[in-house]
């Protein structure tokens, strides 16, 4: 995913998009920190599931921010914080659609055998094991604790 990031910022500077090329320096930045905590903590550079959670998390943070913009007038910004949340998803696999969230919460529920919300933990595991970076885990929780109750 990092050469994809690299090839993506190199096309940047030659097309000079420069909206393009500020969100990908955005995106290097962060997986760059984030290799500097792990190596002062004694770990390995970050990993590609690390960084999807990386861009997972940068998109949550462009999603508040363009909603804050909007309900204070500012929509030119809140349209600059959609622009880069399109960049970052063009690097995260394909979302899983409502319907196919609540039947992969249902497999997951299935699989792990789970009858109560006390079982929410395994299920959510289950789905993180197979749906990394494909679906929001804060909804399919939600879904899960629906269908347990």
């Amino acid at each position: 995913m990092r050469e994809q990031i690299a090839d993506a910022l190199n096309a940047a500077v030659k097309n000079q998009d420069k909206h393009r090329i500020s969100t990908l320096r955005l995106i290097n930045a962060a997986i760059k920190d984030r290799d500097v905590a792990n190596r002062a903590a004694g770990r390995d550079p970050v990993g590609e599931d690390e960084v999807q959670q990386i861009l997972i998390k940068m998109i949550k943070q462009r999603i508040e921010s363009a909603h804050e913009y909007e309900e204070s007038g500012r929509l030119e910004l809140a349209e600059q914080e959609r622009e880069e949340i399109g960049v970052i998803r063009e690097f995260l696999p394909a979302q899983l659609d409502t319907g196919e969230v609540e039947r992969a919460c249902r497999q997951a529920v299935e699989d792990t055998e789970s009858k109560s919300l006390r079982d929410v933990g395994r299920c959510m595991n289950k789905l993180k094991e197979r749906y990394s970076g494909q679906m929001d885990f804060g909804k399919a929780s939600t879904v899960v604790k629906g269908l347990l109750r």
